[in-house]
């Protein structure tokens, strides 16, 4: 621990800006997530300058990471190992994607739909689960819930693992490896509710992603495919073999989406289509459910 004033910590942070050029939102965020100060004790710091600050870590512990970051272009999220999301705090490295605000939204819209129903979505499944994040979040939401999640990578699941256990829902949940909806196949259709957030960007976009998600996050997380719709069109082509009647699939796409993943799952026989927008006023969800149930 290291106490300082208000003041030294505003020159230090002068100081690392100079020195590494960045965003300050940025540094302020490793300050909070690796230093323990608070964003209100920072923006405190500046009506009481000689009030102290208590720091969890030494200033040139982060101003290594923060110099790493910007040389290096390594998100301080990996540096620091972990991601606020929603109320939580998720492990995450660069076996996984970073979860993104807009996907909190995806959760939100599952959570509404099940206060519409009067009864949560069981048994759920979270599609390529990465982090856990959307695992983990709806196993809190719904603590007597039967949830499943499923991803390719052995590392990822391992993560998702971990996070559940962190949040202590690990037991609510059961993990099983493989390609998206194959590991179903062949067994009950009694799911209530897919949800998925696919790779769904299209490759040649990938490739010019800035370098700060193009080098580091798993481009298997992120690429869909020439068209971005790989993942998205398997989804919606095994969903009718899977989802029990009534069930609801809950997709997050690209921006520019929304008219193919709505043709998607109509093609796949699914009813009831809507979509929904993200933070920035841009269609990112689709809605369908299967045919029949109440």
């Amino acid at each position: 621990m290291l106490t300082i004033s208000g003041e030294q910590l505003r020159a230090w942070r002068r100081e690392q800006l100079r020195i590494n050029p960045g965003s300050r939102a940025g540094l302020d965020w490793l300050l909070e997530m690796e230093g323990k100060v608070p964003w209100q004790t920072l923006q405190a710091s500046w009506l009481y300058p000689e009030e102290p600050v208590t720091l969890a870590q030494p200033l040139q512990l982060l101003a290594g990471l923060w110099e790493e970051h910007i040389n290096k272009q390594v998100p301080l999220q990996y540096l620091v190992g972990r991601c606020p999301w929603r109320d939580m705090e998720l492990q995450v490295d660069e076996t996984v994607l970073i979860p993104r605000q807009e996907t909190e939204l995806l959760v939100e819209i599952a959570l509404d739909l099940a206060i519409k129903q009067g009864c949560c979505l069981e048994p759920w499944l979270d599609l390529g689960c990465g982090s856990g994040c959307i695992a983990v979040a709806l196993a809190r939401a719904w603590p007597q819930s039967q949830g499943w999640a499923i991803d390719i990578s052995a590392q990822s699941l391992n993560l998702a693992q971990a996070n559940a256990r962190a949040h202590g829902v690990e037991q609510a949940i059961n993990w099983l490896q493989g390609n998206w909806l194959e590991p179903l196949l062949g067994q009950p259709s009694n799911w209530q509710l897919l949800i998925s957030n696919p790779p769904y960007i299209p490759s040649g976009v990938v490739d010019n992603l800035e370098p700060l998600v193009l080098n580091n996050e798993p481009r298997l997380a992120l690429d869909g495919g020439i068209d971005g719709l790989d993942a998205i069109r398997s989804i919606c082509s095994m969903a009718p073999h899977v989802l029990a009647p009534g069930g609801w699939l809950l997709i997050e796409h690209h921006h520019n989406q929304a008219n193919d993943v709505a043709r998607l799952l109509q093609a796949a026989g699914l009813i009831d289509l809507d979509a929904a927008m993200d933070l920035e006023g841009k269609l990112r969800f689709a809605i369908a459910r299967a045919p029949g149930g109440s």
